[in-house]
C-alpha cells in the first residue's frame, strides 16, 4: 500500500514538473534571463528537440542557420543540433556565471569542457524573452554588456606579471637572442677581368 502510494505521489509530482517546464512557470520560465535562456537550450539540446531549440534562438540567428544549412548543403535540423556552442557537449548543465544585462542584451559564461575554458555567449530580448544570439554576433549587430569575467581576469594576470625589463626603451625589441653573433658578409675579391 506504501509503494502503491509513493508511487502515485511520484508520478504527480513528475507530471507537475513537466508541466511547468513546458509552460515556463517556476524556476525563473523560459527566456526570463540570460542564464535560464541557455539552460533551456541545453536541455533541449540535449532532448534533440530541434523545435525546443529554434525556440531558444533570436530570429537573427535563425537567418544565420539558413545561410549555413545552404553553404553546406545540409538540412537546417542538423545546423542546429548542438545550439551552435560547443558547451552542450558536455553529458550535465556545465557551470555559468558571471550574467550580464544591459538593455536588451545580455551575456552568461559558460564553461566548455571540451576546450577547457570560458564561453562568453549573448542573448537579445525579443518580445520580452531572452534569446541565444549566434546569428547577431555573427552579423555585428550584438552590443556586448560589457566584458566579461574570464576577460576580466586575463587581463588582470597580465598587468601583474611585469615583463617588462626595467631601464629598456618601450620599442626595444626583445623577441630575438641577443646571443648570437652577427655575421656580416665579406667582400668578394674581384677575378682578372671580371
Amino acid at each position: 500500500m506504501r509503494s502503491l502510494l509513493f508511487t502515485a505521489a511520484l508520478t504527480v509530482l513528475l507530471a507537475f514538473t513537466l508541466t511547468c517546464e513546458k509552460t515556463g512557470i517556476g524556476g525563473g520560465g523560459s527566456g526570463s534571463s540570460p542564464t535560464e535562456a541557455y539552460k533551456q537550450l541545453f536541455a533541449a539540446v540535449k532532448s534533440k528537440d530541434t523545435e525546443r531549440i529554434k525556440s531558444v534562438m533570436s530570429k537573427k540567428t535563425h537567418d544565420f542557420a539558413e545561410m549555413v544549412a545552404n553553404r553546406q548543403n545540409q538540412p537546417v535540423e542538423k545546423v542546429y543540433e548542438n545550439g551552435f556552442t560547443a558547451t552542450t557537449f558536455a553529458d550535465s548543465l556545465p557551470e555559468i556565471r558571471d550574467e550580464r544585462i544591459e538593455g536588451d542584451y545580455g551575456a552568461v559564461e559558460v564553461w566548455n569542457a571540451k576546450d577547457k575554458r570560458w564561453e562568453d555567449l549573448g542573448f537579445v530580448k525579443e518580445e520580452g524573452v531572452w534569446k541565444f544570439a549566434m546569428g547577431d554576433m555573427f552579423g555585428g549587430t550584438f552590443k556586448s554588456p560589457g566584458k566579461g569575467r574570464a576577460i576580466k581576469e586575463q587581463e588582470a594576470t597580465n598587468a601583474m606579471s611585469n615583463n617588462l625589463i626595467p631601464g629598456a626603451p618601450a620599442n626595444a625589441n626583445f623577441n630575438s637572442n641577443t646571443n648570437i653573433p652577427v655575421i656580416v658578409p665579406k667582400e668578394r675579391p674581384l677575378t682578372n677581368g671580371k
